[in-house]
């Protein structure tokens, strides 16, 4: 009592707090949102704009195509680009079908499809060319406006019918039904206007009219074919069914059959049209400058503003915007281009009768206005006159052929409005499109074509229709779990904050009782080494002391959710510590009733290293959570197999682990941005963030813009034409299914038992799980938007040692993926027999990288000194020769050391370099030169880079350090990577204790590798692996306590040593003070898990002394041939280089000096050596190809932000506003 007397006083006046800041991203964020509504205003206004251009110079382009039109003479020619206009999305699709089949794979269709989709294509290739070539020629401009919006006629019926069938969901039947009315009386209209209300003279023109008009409405229900497959489903009838999903299996082929078909059709349509009009081909060939400069011009803009309006229209949906950026601008083209035309012909005639002074009627006025009509007069762009006297005199001729009957006015009226209302109602569904926060083009639009000839309505009824969808209502109902797994060491208390606020943040972001129902978190940390001999009693280490305390600290932190002064805090509910076969749980009940669970490990009971606690946490979360309880469904009979099996499936693609590092920052929207990405994309096996490196410091600085460069240009790369290689295990999200397949998770288990496996499986053990993946068919993506922020080595030694580590782990991947890239290819879809070789390319760049460097100082040599290139070469490389031989023969120290010194003097000759070649173009007036476009292009490229990454352009400023950094990173670390390859020792976040142990480890069994003890705490030789370096010996007071077991027992009640339990649980509850840990107990049935557990994967290794031998002499014969390789290839280009410019300019290739303002110097030269260009060239071109993918990855992660911000941040803006309006509990105020 008398320490709560007195924690009750110190209240009263220690009234200062200390608590790390909180970022919380659920705040609103207004400017966010005013960039949202920005952006997604901007493509509305673009989706019109585009529109509007798209309809009325495909207008303009048919009515100067009329026999009537003056405004050209050559007729084919105009009828030619209509054909070509319309051809053009074909073409388009066409393209991009054989690009997917390259880069993807495709199924080969059934000849039912085949015959289907060779007849539909057809069908409506034959309407499309027959409404725009032979029919609407032969109408005014007015009519042709909206004439289009007539062919959702059949999308209509369907929709009624569909409707009716759904029995019950009827949402839309009413509205579909009045659509049906209004279009076929919209066709009535016009034909009596047309047919009847005329005065002709003829019988034949009569008749001849009225074939034009069954020609369009024919046409135009033809037309309407194209969208058949947005109802066919609904029908349920056998043949549609079997013939969409054999559409979809296969859609690249089918694709480029429509493409091929509507090609065929419409070039003969065409040909023939022309024909059968008595019009003459040939001339063609002779058209005026003037008419080629307008047809050009109309079917530039029509191909261009179609294909961009169907891109931005998709942009507006996929960002939530369907009504005010998709529908609403679309439904408004056909109006306002009716508009425009109007005010085309009646400002002319508003200034005929203001000059004339005409006081009659308008119909009367406006038909003497026609009457007297020839030209538009005035001042004025030629061309623009001759298009709207084209338009005035086909109004005019309508108006003539009414003779003054009203009647044919109102028919014209009532046909435009009841087409118009028609397709509003046809499309209604739209407004209440229910979509996910991300969608797939193809679940959004039903054809990847579009209609040239009528861009807006195409669009909108091409927008998925559906009346009832159960698989997407149970898709959206579908709840995701996912397990946060995060692997810790020797982390700081800094960095233990970062990682326990991130998944407290999450238990406030989705608590477990929330009415989103979408997603449950489950938290675990596994800590490896928490253990050590204390007092002959087993003890947890200073860093699982660290962790329960930040525990606590972060609990009460989150738990206080008032700010009152004399609020009464409540007491912390209790939480449990058990007793486990691998050392001990502490269990956490988070304050919104999510779990945290801490695994802390025991390396004498079970096998520790990052690896092994990824097997560890893999087969207890998907294996004994998630496996065992439907594998207890079929034992005990209770349903059926096939939907244990179907629900078992379901729960492996709806079950996700986040796999991260015990110092990762992250905000919950990076988490659920990721899981977007799998929901999406069922192929998806893992996708990762942005990673941000943290700290201070030269080499956090250098390491911010190579993250920066890696992940702007490398993995943008790697997502838009492949796959990405790798998921960095300290922020990545894995699927369950993809985790389970064949040949993942059990070959994850494998023991390194070759000098390659140390290598490859423990050094970069994300790389690998990655490349297993990948090898077994599933993708790898990359998220832009989804941040996470981890610490980055700041001390110069540490950061070469973790790249000792990653450098030959990469290589050894890559040249694994590569080496079964045929099969590979047939088994991923992603991975293509192209993205092989841009792999393949950019591997042979990064081994020929150290000679890069050399011919680049050798350059800096010759620019700065002044020296023979040849002799700036040869002393380019001497440095390099020297420092390998040093680390062949001394100490990794000495080898750091030394690398640092050469770091710092290549940087200040990097540094002059610079300064050099930007003089040296400057006295050479000109930077047309390879070396100075390739100079100018690499700062752009890194500039324009940089500005499209808002949040980090300020990362530029380093890319200065990571510039005169190049020697140090790519020839100085390439070379200590690959002649420390045999040390598979870990390198990083050792301490001085664990050093001093392994010391006197070694000293007792006096092994030979005394050099490496320095800065490996505890590895017992440098070639032996992780898993011996542990077991290599007792613990220090092994000769004290020789008693304590190497291998787990089988039960835990059989080990009896004294208070041994009682002290770690005591010291563990004396850490986490307030937050009280009562004692629990494992389940029976999972204490015989985790035992089984450990004797089949993850049972400590014993130390073989002989194995260590043999391990380590086949590391070294390894690390020898792998370096003699990777040496002689950078030899032999540097010797290759030496000899073409011995030879001088025989072999060289001369171009002419250019200077700056474009003239040529004739006495001026260059001299470039063909290698050298080649390499230039090709290094220019894998930059160009990742700065474009870089673009188009941009604009997908700008989407991809936009929708969130629009949809998961409002929502959650609503919940933090009805849980602030909640009533304060009653003990909120004393």
């Amino acid at each position: 009592m008398s320490d709560d007397q007195a924690e009750h006083r110190s209240r009263q006046w220690d009234v200062a707090k200390e608590e790390p800041v909180i970022q919380d991203e659920q705040k609103p964020r207004k400017l966010l949102s005013c960039i949202q509504i920005f952006i997604c205003n901007l493509a509305g206004l673009l989706v019109f704009a585009l529109a509007f251009f798209s309809k009325t110079s495909l207008l303009l382009l048919i009515t100067i195509s009329n026999n009537a039109s003056n405004t050209i003479e050559t007729k084919p020619y105009a009828l030619l680009f209509i054909g070509c206009l319309l051809i053009a999305p074909s073409v388009l699709t066409l393209f991009k079908s054989v690009w997917k089949i390259i880069f993807k794979d495709s199924k080969t269709p059934s000849t039912q499809t085949f015959i289907w989709v060779v007849l539909v294509e057809s069908l409506v290739a034959l309407g499309s060319a027959v409404l725009t070539l032979v029919a609407m020629p032969k109408f005014d401009i007015l009519t042709n406006v909206m004439l289009l919006n007539g062919i959702g006629m059949l999308s209509a019926i369907m929709q009624v019918i569909a409707s009716a069938i759904a029995r019950g969901k009827k949402r839309f039947t009413a509205t579909s039904a009045l659509s049906v009315v209004l279009l076929t009386a919209g066709y009535i209209f016009f034909a009596f206007n047309y047919i009847y209300c005329p005065q002709w003279q003829e019988d034949s023109t009569r008749w001849e009219m009225a074939l034009h008009v069954g020609l369009a409405i024919g046409g135009a229900f033809l037309v309407s074919l194209n969208w058949w497959e947005n109802y066919a489903m609904l029908f349920k009838i056998t043949f549609f069914q079997n013939t969409i999903r054999d559409i979809k299996r296969s859609r690249n082929l089918v694709s480029i059959l429509s493409s091929v078909v509507r090609i065929a059709v419409i070039s003969t349509v065409l040909g023939a049209y022309v024909k059968l009009s008595d019009q003459d081909w040939s001339s063609v060939l002779s058209v005026t400058s003037t008419t080629k400069t307008l047809v050009l011009s109309l079917f530039a803009i029509q191909v261009i503003s179609s294909a961009l309006c169907r891109w931005m229209a998709v942009v507006a949906c996929k960002m939530h915007a369907v009504r005010r950026s998709f529908v609403l601008p679309m439904i408004m083209v056909s109006p306002t281009a009716l508009a425009a035309f109007i005010l085309a012909i009646w400002i002319p005639f508003l200034n005929s009768s203001s000059s004339d002074n005409v006081n009659s009627t308008f119909a009367t006025s406006f038909a003497t206005y026609c009457s007297n009509f020839s030209s538009i007069n005035g001042s004025g762009l030629g061309v623009m006159k001759l298009l709207v006297t084209d338009l005035t005199h086909g109004v005019c001729n309508r108006v003539a052929s009414l003779e003054g009957n009203v009647i044919g006015y109102v028919l014209l009226s009532l046909s435009l409005f009841s087409w118009w209302i028609g397709l509003m109602l046809c499309t209604l569904y739209i407004w209440f499109l229910s979509m996910h926060r991300i969608e797939r083009t193809k679940e959004l639009f039903v054809r990847n074509l579009y209609e040239a000839v009528c861009i807006d309505q195409s669009m909108l009824l091409n927008t998925r229709f559906e009346v009832v969808s159960p698989q997407r209502q149970n898709r959206e109902k579908d709840k995701m779990t996912i397990y946060l797994c995060a692997t810790m060491w020797h982390e700081t208390k800094d960095e233990m904050l970062k990682m326990i606020i991130s998944m407290f943040r999450l238990d406030r972001f989705r608590p477990k009782k929330n009415k989103f129902n979408d997603v449950a978190f489950e938290s675990h940390i596994f800590f490896d080494d928490a253990f050590k001999q204390k007092d002959n009693k087993r003890s947890v280490n200073e860093y699982a002391e660290t962790l329960a305390e930040v525990i606590k600290e972060v609990y009460i932190i989150f738990s206080d959710k008032g700010k009152g002064n004399f609020r009464e805090r409540k007491p912390l509910p209790d939480q449990k510590i058990i007793q486990t076969p691998y050392g001990c749980r502490l269990q956490y009940t988070l304050p919104e009733g999510n779990s945290l669970t801490v695994h802390f490990k025991d390396k004498n009971k079970i096998r520790h290293k990052k690896r092994w606690s990824q097997i560890m946490y893999l087969y207890f979360l998907l294996g004994w959570k998630l496996n065992r309880p439907f594998h207890q469904m079929y034992e005990e009979k209770e349903e059926g197999l096939n939907n244990i099996e179907d629900r078992l499936k379901k729960a492996k693609e709806n079950t996700y682990i986040l796999a991260l590092d015990g110092d990762t920052d992250f905000q919950p929207s990076a988490v659920m941005l990721l899981v977007d990405r799998l929901r999406l994309y069922p192929e998806v096996g893992a996708a990762c963030g942005r990673i941000h490196p943290t700290g201070t410091g030269p080499m956090v600085w250098y390491q911010k813009f190579e993250y920066a460069v890696g992940h702007w240009l490398q993995k943008t790369a790697e997502h838009v034409f492949g796959c990405v290689l790798c998921s960095p295990g300290c922020f990545s999200l894995f699927r369950a299914a993809a985790l389970m397949d064949d040949n993942v998770m059990k070959r994850y288990t494998t023991k390194p038992t070759e000098a390659s496996h140390y290598v490859q499986y423990d050094q970069g053990e994300d790389r690998w799980l990655c490349t297993l993946l990948l090898q077994q068919g599933w993708r790898v993506e990359y998220n832009a938007a989804s941040d996470s922020y981890t610490n980055a080595p700041q001390e110069f030694k540490e950061f070469y040692n973790q790249r000792r580590r990653w450098g030959p782990s990469t290589m050894a991947n890559t040249l694994d993926l590569l080496a079964s890239g045929s099969l590979t290819s047939q088994r991923n879809k992603s991975i293509s027999k192209p993205y092989i070789l841009y792999q393949t390319i950019s591997m042979a760049a990064s081994i020929l990288g150290p000679a890069t460097v050399c011919l680049m100082i050798a350059g800096c040599f010759k620019t700065v000194l002044k020296l023979d290139a040849n002799i700036g070469l040869v002393l380019a490389v001497i440095p390099p020769v020297l420092y390998i031989i040093i680390c062949y023969y001394t100490k990794s120290d000495t080898q750091i050391t030394i690398a640092a010194v050469l770091s710092v003097m290549y940087a200040f000759l990097m540094t002059a370099t610079l300064l050099g070649i930007i003089a040296d173009m400057v006295i050479e007036n000109t930077f047309m030169t390879p070396s100075g476009l390739f100079f100018i292009g690499i700062m752009a490229m890194y500039v324009i880079t940089a500005l499209l990454h808002p949040h980090e352009w300020q990362l530029i400023i380093c890319g200065f350090l990571y510039v005169i950094c190049i020697p140090s990173g790519y020839l100085l670390l390439a070379i200590y990577s690959m002649v420390n390859m045999n040390n598979v020792s870990w390198g990083t976040r050792e301490t001085g204790t664990q050093g001093a142990a392994a010391s006197a480890m070694t000293q007792e069994k006096s092994v030979k590798c005394q050099k490496m003890l320095k800065f490996c705490s505890y590895n017992l030789e440098i070639q032996v692996n992780q898993e011996v370096k542990v077991i290599n010996a007792p613990p220090p007071v092994a000769s004290v306590a020789p008693t304590v077991p190497t291998e787990v027992p089988s039960k835990l009640e059989e080990r009896k040593p004294d208070n041994i339990e009682e002290n770690f649980i005591q010291q563990l509850t004396d850490s986490s003070a307030e937050l009280h840990l009562k004692r629990g107990y494992l389940e029976p049935k999972e204490e015989e898990f985790w035992m089984d557990l450990i004797e089949r994967y993850l049972k400590p290794l014993e130390s073989d002394k002989a194995k260590e031998e043999r391990i380590k002499a086949e590391l070294k014969d390894l690390r020898n041939k792998a370096s003699f390789v990777f040496f002689i290839c950078n030899a032999l280009w540097l010797v290759a280089t030496f000899f073409m410019q011995t030879l001088g300019s025989t072999v060289t290739i001369k171009i002419p000096k250019v200077f700056a303002n474009g003239t040529v110097d004739p006495d001026g030269k260059l001299f470039i050596d063909p290698i050298g260009l080649m390499f230039l060239v090709g290094f220019a071109t894998l930059l160009a190809i990742q700065f474009f993918a870089m673009l188009w990855h941009r604009i997908q992660t700008l989407i991809h932000f936009i929708a969130y911000n629009g949809t998961e941040a409002a929502v959650n803006r609503r919940a933090m506003k009805r849980h602030q309006a909640m009533p304060s509990d009653e003990h909120e105020l004393l």
